[in-house]
């Protein structure tokens, strides 16, 4: 032993004992084992808990071995002695004396368990102490018990087996409050999997008493088990997480796990429907999920597939066209399954692939036809009517059961030809109103039984008209008629910078209502983003939207438009499901602000770019009109198409995340072409391939929140696909923006050519 190190130890002295550290670490390295079994000895005499000097020499000294052992990379060869000093403290008392007092020996447990457990990634260490740390976890001392559960976490991703025969102890240390030890559960089910099953209900019993983080690592453990296919053990635990489909951080891999459990199992969940049905409608981004769940039930038996049809066709009939693919896969499924249902016209109805409107249509007409005794057939039909109709014919809103939150206008009330409108000369502005009826405008709702035929375009009368009856000359239509050239100036101007959305619909949320807006591309040319599916908005100002596509619609009429006009009847009943107590009324509303107030409209600017609107859209100064990316640019179209021909490609810096307290960021090569953003698992474009990421997969792209920005990441943008989130960092914020628009441009073309494919293949 060193010199100083045999003074301080042996005599306790310390007064030398902070001449320790001006020793170099190669002096003392080789002593190092020999201290701590000094250490040990002084430790274990029976007056150390009662003696501050000895506690103060052992706590410096310990301080210099770690040191030591960290900065030679030492702890193999000490390993042995210096957990031998860690299991001592197991015999002594370690439960604090009082509020945020630890004892001495459990302070000594804990400088030295850092120093041990860091070394995670080296398998002779932890094969020495995990079985110890284990120990510690049975003692009762909270804060080091969370501690070596962050250890022990790291350890359990580093090398599961370690940890596996201590299993049974781990999962009792879980149910006794040590909650942070559930993360280190979903690696060790792969190896143990037993004492956690028998455990599993008592685990999922806890989720009300976790935080946010600790519930996610229990659902990642219910997804593992429910993948193994152990349903007796997760029958028990279903009711339970049922509960917590309503809560917005945790539906989304709840819904995963009942998904899996329903490939194998689907009758298990067959009683669950009416939840299911609740949860789809009152988040709608969970519909494609559900109506997994939905199909897989659907094949038990023909009873429940008649059931499931219904609540599968009425989504197809209302819901946005990014869930008709996954719809119409689950209604096929089933009818394929049942060929009776719809006997021989199936094949002619999913060949109708340019409407899921009126395939949903003839879906409702068959199952209604072949169940003309089976009630629930018949209120499909009714409910599938009363989701797309929002007014009578004398104007009055209908009620509708099973609309929760929200409208959406269904029929095209403007005419999509040009030549439909009667000549503008005069207003000053012909060219924006042709345009403008490329863009369908604001859907309005036919009734369900229409005194005389229904009529394509719902405004044709209004527009053959030049003056409209007195009885509807109210109060909006004075007010319009004196100020109708300001208004059609007006929209001239905004039209250039805010587009006009296809649909409307209000959904209500916790706090308020948002309005859900569609857009897509009038051009629909050949290489078209947006010509069968939509950009889909969510907005918070739905007010303000409802105020621009008044705006909107009155520019297409030479004449003033009044309460009685069916458009302006339609935005009235968005705007009353807006409405709150006290607030102005839609007429009154219009006459009192002829326009929006410009900060209004700068902020609707604002959250268009967020979200990445003008990377796919664009406004045409010689169509007039608002197109995709692709129609406005055709000579690029032709590049991006061609087999093989990346749209982009380059270096960027993908951030590396395995646990919690350790991020780093991996220089890779990428190349977007085709239907994937490809990475290579080097920095060159001859480096071998790593996993696609698959643009059909991917949920949105987005800048990194401005608050991470400003700290540290300005040229980060994410990616987020159903099961993962992928960060990357361009080499300048130029980069990223030119990453960023043909990433979105590639993820909605991608989107786009599965949902013309959607039918084709049925």
């Amino acid at each position: 032993m060193h010199h100083l190190f045999g003074v301080v130890l042996g005599q306790k002295d310390l007064s030398r004992a902070g001449d320790l550290f001006s020793l170099d670490d190669s002096e003392i390295e080789g002593c190092l084992s020999e201290a701590l079994e000094q250490i040990k000895i002084i430790s274990s005499s029976p007056d150390y808990q009662t003696n501050d000097n000895d506690q103060a020499v052992v706590e410096i000294c310990i301080t210099r071995i770690t040191t030591a052992i960290r900065e030679t990379e030492s702890i193999e060869k000490h390993g042995r002695s210096l957990v031998a000093l860690w299991e001592s403290c197991l015999e002594h008392n370690l439960k604090p004396s009082g509020k945020d007092e630890d004892t001495p020996h459990a302070k000594i447990a804990s400088d030295i368990m850092s120093c041990i457990l860091q070394n995670y990634n080296r398998p002779p260490v932890m094969a020495l102490a995990v079985p110890v740390a284990v120990k510690f976890l049975q003692r009762g001392n909270k804060e080091l018990c969370r501690n070596m559960s962050s250890y022990l976490s790291l350890a359990a991703i580093s090398k599961a087996d370690l940890l596996a025969e201590h299993t049974e102890t781990i999962v009792k240390s879980v149910l006794r409050g040590n909650s942070m030890l559930l993360r280190v559960l979903p690696s060790l089910y792969e190896k143990q999997s037993q004492p956690i099953n028998s455990h599993l209900s008592d685990l999922v019993a806890l989720m009300s008493h976790l935080e946010q983080p600790e519930q996610h690592h229990l659902l990642q453990l219910l997804l593992i088990v429910a993948k193994k296919k152990q349903t007796e053990v997760l029958q028990e635990c279903i009711p339970s997480l049922i509960s917590y489909l309503r809560d917005p951080n945790n539906n989304d891999i709840i819904l995963n796990i009942l998904i899996e459990i329903s490939s194998y199992a689907p009758e298990v969940l067959a009683n669950l429907l009416p939840v299911l049905k609740e949860i789809g409608d009152s988040v709608p981004s969970l519909i494609g999920q559900t109506a997994k769940i939905y199909g897989t039930v659907g094949l038990i038996d023909e009873e429940r597939a008649r059931i499931c049809l219904i609540y599968l066709v009425n989504q197809l009939a209302n819901m946005e066209h990014s869930f008709h693919h996954i719809l119409l896969l689950e209604i096929k499924h089933i009818t394929d399954t049942f060929s009776n249902i719809l006997g021989i016209q199936s094949r002619d109805i999913y060949r109708m692939s340019n409407s899921f409107t009126a395939i949903a249509k003839l879906l409702i007409q068959q199952l209604e036809n072949d169940t003309t005794s089976d009630s629930r057939s018949k209120s499909l039909a009714f409910h599938a009517v009363q989701m797309k109709s929002i007014l009578s014919d004398n104007g009055q809103e209908m009620e509708s059961g099973d609309v929760t939150g929200g409208m959406s206008f269904t029929d095209t009330c403007l005419s999509q030809e040009n030549n439909k409108l009667p000549s503008t000369a005069g207003t000053g502005e012909p060219q924006l109103e042709n345009t403008l009826l490329s863009h369908p405008g604001i859907k309005c709702i036919e009734s369900e039984n229409p005194p005389e035929p229904v009529k394509e375009n719902c405004y044709e009368g209004s527009l053959k008209t030049t003056r409209q009856p007195v009885e509807y000359q109210d109060k909006l239509y004075f007010h319009l008629k004196e100020n109708l050239s300001k208004v059609k100036a007006y929209v001239l101007e905004m039209g250039r910078k805010i587009p006009l959305p296809d649909e409307c619909v209000i959904e209500d949320t916790v706090r308020s209502s948002v309005a859900k807006l569609f857009f897509s591309c009038p051009l629909k040319g050949h290489y078209c983003l947006y010509s069968k599916s939509s950009f889909v908005l969510i907005s918070r100002q739905p007010q303000l939207w409802i105020h621009i596509m008044f705006l909107f619609q009155q520019n297409l009429f030479p004449e003033p438009l009044s309460m009685q006009h069916k458009s302006v009847q339609a935005l009235k009943a968005l705007w009353e499901k807006t409405q709150l107590k006290g607030t102005h009324s839609f007429e009154a509303a219009m006459v009192q602000s002829t326009f929006p107030p410009q900060k209004d409209l700068d902020h609707v600017q604002i959250h268009l770019e967020e979200v990445r609107f003008f990377d796919l859209f664009g406004y045409s100064e010689e169509t007039r009109a608002w197109q995709c990316f692709m129609c406005n640019n055709p000579e690029k179209a032709t590049v991006v198409n061609q087999d093989g021909q990346p749209l982009i490609e380059g270096k960027l810096k993908e951030k590396q995340v395995r646990w919690k307290f350790i991020k780093r960021w991996k220089t890779r090569y990428f190349t977007l072409a085709g239907n994937q953003l490809l990475f290579r698992k080097g920095k060159s474009k001859d480096d071998p391939d790593d996993c696609p990421i698959e643009l059909s997969k991917v949920q949105s792209v987005k800048v990194v929140a401005k608050k991470r920005r400003d700290r540290s990441l300005p040229r980060a943008f994410e990616i987020f696909t159903d099961n993962k989130t992928y960060v990357f960092k361009a080499k300048d914020e130029k980069n990223a923006e030119e990453w960023l628009q043909c990433i979105n441009v590639a993820v909605a073309q991608a989107k786009e050519r599965e949902s013309r494919e959607a039918t084709t293949y049925l």
